[in-house]
């Protein structure tokens, strides 16, 4: 396996680059936080959902993908995402920020409360296209990792790594840390063969990730 931010050959130019980066220019909007399954918005178009512990950057992700600075609200506070967060832009795209995973401060009733709402957001969600999982670049995957790795095996859902944070990874150690993210995805059944290095904060991995989302739309028609 190879360490491409996009997939399409290293030395052809990638046709969905433009169609990204149109798709994520336009007109984002918050349409809104369900707290249980029973409150989701009623299916649309496609839907991506984020997933990631909970300081792994999701938020800035968001912003950072759109183009918006506040769209999603971010916070030095580990867990305060607590809800299935949805945004669209027109009928045909939502992002779904999940609830951060791997914080201790939450009462374990409440933990359990959200487990079992994305279980069943994954099972019963038939637009949802794909779970990228993000990944803090400097740490690579961790325990708390593989177990929603593991759930997302067993659901038979899509889902794709996104590296956060790699600015702050030295850039003759980044190739490692891909590989090394690599071969622990290898041989997982749901698992989709590219990962995907960002930085929130220099914009790096956008416009591959952008094109990702855009090429995945176009296949689902």
């Amino acid at each position: 396996m190879t360490s491409p931010v996009s997939d399409v050959a290293p030395d052809a130019p990638d046709p969905f680059l433009e169609t990204g980066r149109l798709l994520f220019a336009g007109d984002w909007q918050f349409v809104t936080a369900a707290p249980t399954i029973e409150v989701l918005p009623p299916m649309q178009g496609m839907e991506i959902a984020l997933a990631g512990r909970s300081n792994v950057g999701k938020s800035s992700l968001v912003n950072a993908l759109t183009g918006r600075k506040a769209l999603a609200r971010t916070s030095v506070t580990p867990g305060r995402t607590q809800e299935l967060i949805f945004f669209r832009v027109g009928p045909e795209l939502s992002l779904v920020d999940m609830p951060g995973y791997g914080f201790a401060k939450a009462p374990k009733e409440k933990v359990d409360a959200w487990t079992r709402t994305i279980k069943a957001y994954l099972r019963g969600r038939v637009n949802l296209a794909r779970v990228f999982v993000l990944i803090d670049s400097r740490h690579g995957i961790k325990p708390v990792d593989e177990e929603i790795l593991d759930l997302l095996d067993k659901a038979a859902v899509s889902y794709a790594i996104i590296l956060t944070k790699i600015d702050q990874v030295k850039p003759t150690a980044l190739p490692g840390v891909i590989a090394g993210v690599e071969d622990k995805i290898r041989r997982r059944p749901a698992a989709y063969p590219v990962v995907y290095p960002t930085s929130s904060e220099s914009g790096a991995g956008f416009p591959e990730l952008r094109a990702a989302v855009a090429r995945l739309l176009a296949e689902q028609g």
